[in-house]
């Protein structure tokens, strides 16, 4: 069986992933991606690594859904045994 308060967890997300707003925000992280990720804009090294890490956050959101349906299967795994 798995842990109650996982399960309220994944039911949460799971309704936040339907959400008209997270969808709305998936089409802005990706619009944001192909601007922030244009060598043309970039000003120095330092700017360069700024970058680097908001494609890194925006990434992690963009796939945060499919790493949560993979915890969740885990989870549903291991109560199995």
């Amino acid at each position: 069986m798995i842990d109650p308060k996982l399960e309220v967890y994944y039911r949460n997300m799971r309704d936040m992933f339907r959400s008209e707003g997270w969808k709305q925000l998936l089409e802005d992280l990706n619009s944001n991606a192909a601007i922030i990720n244009s060598v043309e804009l970039t000003k120095d090294v330092e700017d360069l690594r700024f970058r680097k890490g908001q494609l890194s956050i925006i990434a992690n959101l963009l796939n945060l859904e499919a790493q949560i349906d993979t915890a969740e299967q885990q989870q549903l795994e291991d109560a199995k045994e």
